[in-house]
């Protein structure tokens, strides 16, 4: 069983981007990469990635100062505690949902990023036409990442 309090990204992925934590879409994946980042163990994924970047655009929130009370060992519910605490501005529970949906059907947008979106399906799996959004195409490469067959 993997514990997502302390995960080992060398060893597993983390959770999906379409996990949510509070309706956050991201938010369980984001805090699984700064465990591991602070212990070490983040393997080839990148902390504070343009994804984690633009969760904390939304939120208001500082990505240092939530990875500083990470590493104080906080559970999923004090950390959503603590999101709801200090974000700015204050979200209503109809503009996650909303965000969280809109992330969860985001693609690539322009020409340039359709053009590295389809490079990666490629290099993934050629036969694979069902992946739309950037959520569909996290999912294949961590499960591909780990063994999985594309």
């Amino acid at each position: 069983m993997i514990d997502y309090q302390h995960p080992d990204l060398t060893q597993h992925p983390p959770r999906s981007p379409r996990v949510r934590l509070g309706g956050y879409v991201h938010l369980p994946r984001l805090l699984d990469k700064a465990r591991a980042h602070a212990a070490g163990k983040i393997g080839e994924y990148v902390w504070a990635c343009p994804l984690d970047q633009r969760w904390a655009t939304f939120n208001g929130v500082i990505l240092d100062a939530l990875f500083e009370e990470v590493k104080v060992g906080r559970n999923d519910a004090e950390m959503l505690a603590w999101v709801m605490a200090h974000s700015n501005p204050k979200r209503d529970h109809w503009e996650i949902a909303a965000w969280s949906e809109w992330m969860a059907t985001l693609g690539p947008g322009d020409i340039s990023r359709h053009t590295v979106f389809a490079e990666m399906l490629t290099k993934m799996n050629p036969k694979r036409e069902d992946l739309r959004t950037f959520f569909d195409r996290l999912d294949l490469d961590d499960f591909a990442s780990f063994g999985g067959q594309p």
